[in-house]
């Protein structure tokens, strides 16, 4: 789904790319490594940043553009750092599928020519009925995709280290074979059980696990939107956790509104689970442990 919240002003753009361009402008082209010799990568979110500097490991310099656990990524505005960094990047890591569109804003206004992997592409989804569920991070054999890209194209930069990329590619895969492992236990004991979530943000994970998602279309359609839920989608939701009939509600902590905020007090107050996610790394955690953190507290919602 195309995300209208995460965007750069098109004014603010102008601004940025003089102060960018003129800030590289005796700067080596995105085609030459940094002065201490390491691949310039940048990540639009820490997500894609931690997973890049473990592939990478201390041949590459990462910098992620999203990196505040507090902050709602759908209200993110790039700045003239951003920019700058974007522009003396040699690899470039997006999401893709509308969800970090100021990625390529920017990386047409500096005229950059670095790779770009961008996950949506390398994850092959498609639309369903025209809606794409665009957070292919809780997709886990997604992520093996592109950390195998990321070693390819990181290679390209610096080939006398491919064998270390490769190497940390494989040991990454291992790490996703684990939670792939758990994520298929879960289905065999609870696959058929019904959940709903305010955003689609866990939607690839509940179906690593065959979870029936119930939640209606319009409502957590308008909630990432930004929009105002229909009253009869609400009703809709409120009835399904007032009911009982899900087993829990996954609950997007940095995006929330008025009608998410009220299906989480519903689902409280029904004794039904609430499971927090997010769209960026909680402080201190890696993409694994994250994701650890996620399948241990749906698994324990489910157990209740």
């Amino acid at each position: 789904m195309k995300n209208p919240r995460l965007v750069l002003p098109a004014l603010a753009l102008v601004a940025m790319s003089t102060v960018a361009l003129a800030g590289c402008s005796s700067s080596s082209s995105a085609a030459s490594t940094s002065s201490d010799g390491k691949v310039r990568v940048v990540a639009s979110t820490d997500v894609y940043g931690d997973i890049a500097k473990q592939i990478g490991g201390s041949a590459v310099s990462v910098t992620s553009i999203l990196t505040n656990p507090n902050q709602d990524p759908h209200t993110f505005e790039a700045d003239a750092q951003t920019q700058l960094a974007i522009s003396k990047a040699q690899v470039i890591i997006e999401n893709g599928g509308g969800y970090d569109d100021f990625v390529d804003t920017m990386r047409k206004s500096t005229s950059s020519t670095a790779e770009l992997i961008n996950a949506v592409t390398i994850s092959g989804k498609k639309a369903v009925d025209g809606d794409l569920n665009e957070h292919v991070f809780y997709d886990y054999p997604t992520m093996v995709k592109v950390a195998d890209r990321m070693a390819a194209d990181f290679a390209k930069e610096a080939p006398k280290k491919k064998a270390v990329f490769t190497k940390n590619a494989a040991a990454f895969e291992t790490k996703m074979a684990k939670l792939e492992s758990e994520t298929a236990a879960i289905k065999k004991q609870y696959a058929g059980e019904k959940v709903s979530y305010t955003e689609p943000v866990p939607g690839y994970l509940f179906e690593a696990m065959g979870l029936v998602n119930v939640t209606p279309e319009a409502f957590s359609h308008a909630v990432e939107e930004g929009n105002d839920v229909p009253p009869a989608a609400l009703n809709d939701e409120l009835k399904l956790i007032q009911n009982k009939t899900v087993k829990m509600l996954a609950f997007n902590e940095q995006a929330s509104s008025p009608e998410a905020s009220q299906a989480q007090a519903a689902a409280k107050k029904a004794g039904v689970a609430v499971v927090p996610v997010t769209e960026t790394l909680p402080a201190g955690t890696t993409y694994e442990t994250w994701q650890q953190n996620n399948i241990d507290h749906m698994k324990a919602a489910l157990a209740k």
